[in-house]
């Protein structure tokens, strides 16, 4: 088990929530000249999916002919029916196209640039929208389709890659924009019912439904870092989801749908997709909306979660708690003094470094994994100071920390 050194301190979580390799849920990308894709997409399979051409608009909805009569069920009780979520939001959720490459060179020759759809969905009155930062990473023009067909050029306000959510807006009425409403997603259950609503492979606002499969997961941004508390589902999302929402049985927004899991199979759904929590996001935004950007705080050290195998081997004076791997020259744990382990050991197949430093608490709160230390120093700004109780040997001794600023991959 190879530790990394990420923005909060980093390791493979606990087997109850390991953290995925998913696939992004890449934008349906097509390379195009400089030409503006028209109201529809022509898909090379449009034989199994129903032809159509660029003038064109097609509404898709993916569900069975009794769907639109049932209800979601909830435990909460108050479900609405799929169709029903499905009118009332579906006018919230919108259709991106991102623009990578210029369409001249600097010698004003003709030149290829790509293009590729996503999703995203309103958050505001203001014109505000949400997708995922891999859907317009890198775009030089961001453009934002309605279900009513008009297309609006979007800035960008500010993006996030640690969290993989994005911000843009528009220039558009009010009345013309229909918000869809961030939940609590602390509240969400494992096999609470959902919706999915977004534009895979390029088809216009798609429908499909599923399950809470699991919480609490955890996967890998686009910049390295890990996001926390990932919502699992089984509700069907493919490339081109990206940044759309996934809704409760009131229609409101408990994650953006960001990656799958493929399982090597190839691209497509197999029933494991993830969503970046409605929480999470509104954090980030909050920063968006302030400054344009999101700064997180930085421990700088490695680690693995204390085992019975690791305590009884090596004699630990606790059961709980982390055993420092690695730490970050200059960071603001290399300046409090935490060491890490030199001692090279294998345990159950797994290597480890032992001798180090373990963290037993964070300001005040026990951790026992790493989640439960990210989760501290999430809390936190750069400059923040925190203390830290550790062992070191036999001996219990408390560091104070100032936190430092998180570096643009855990590479450097």
């Amino acid at each position: 088990m190879e530790p990394t050194s990420w923005g909060s301190p980093a390791v493979p979580p606990p087997p109850a929530a390991p953290e995925r390799k998913g696939t992004f849920l890449k934008p349906f990308a097509l390379l195009a000249t400089a030409a503006v894709l028209g109201g529809g997409v022509a898909l090379g399979g449009a034989a199994a999916v129903g032809a159509f051409d660029e003038s064109s608009s097609t509404t898709v909805v993916e569900q069975q002919s009794s769907a639109t009569q049932s209800t979601v069920p909830t435990a909460a009780g108050g479900a609405l029916s799929v169709n029903a979520i499905y009118r009332r939001s579906g006018p919230g959720v919108v259709q991106i196209t991102s623009t990578i490459g210029s369409s001249t060179s600097s010698t004003g020759q003709f030149q290829q640039s790509s293009q590729a759809l996503g999703s995203g969905f309103v958050l505001d009155k203001e014109g505000h929208i949400v997708t995922n930062f891999h859907v317009i990473d890198g775009a030089t023009s961001i453009v934002v389709r309605f279900s009513n067909d008009d297309t609006l050029k979007a800035k960008l306000v500010g993006s996030d890659p640690s969290t993989d959510v994005a911000l843009l807006k528009v220039d558009a009425s009010a009345d013309a924009l229909t918000p869809l409403t961030l939940a609590d997603s602390t509240r969400v259950e494992v096999g609470d019912a959902v919706v999915a609503i977004g534009n895979p492979f390029g088809l216009e606002r798609t429908v499909t439904t599923g399950i809470v499969s699991a919480l609490q997961r955890a996967v890998k941004a686009p910049n390295g870092y890990s996001i926390d508390h990932v919502i699992q589902t089984d509700a069907a999302i493919n490339h081109g989801n990206s940044g759309g929402p996934l809704l409760d049985t009131r229609g409101d927004v408990i994650g953006i749908n960001s990656q799958i899991e493929t399982g090597g199979s190839g691209d497509g759904n197999v029933g494991i997709g993830f969503a970046v929590p409605s929480n999470t996001v509104k954090t980030v935004i909050r920063q968006l909306l302030a400054t344009g950007k999101v700064v997180h705080a930085y421990l700088g050290v490695s680690a693995v979660a204390v085992t019975s195998d690791i305590a009884n081997s090596f004699r630990l004076p606790v059961t709980k708690g982390l055993v420092i791997q690695t730490v970050t020259p200059d960071s603001g744990a290399s300046k409090a003094g935490l060491k890490a382990g030199t001692e090279q050991a294998v345990i159950a197949g797994e290597s480890f470094r032992m001798g180090g430093d373990v963290i037993v608490a964070a300001d005040g709160k026990p951790v026992a994994t790493i989640d439960e230390l990210r989760d501290v120093i999430a809390t936190h700004s750069p400059g923040d100071k925190i203390q830290l109780k550790i062992y070191r040997g036999g001996t219990a001794k408390t560091l104070t920390v100032t936190l430092g600023r998180q570096p643009t991959s855990p590479s450097q």
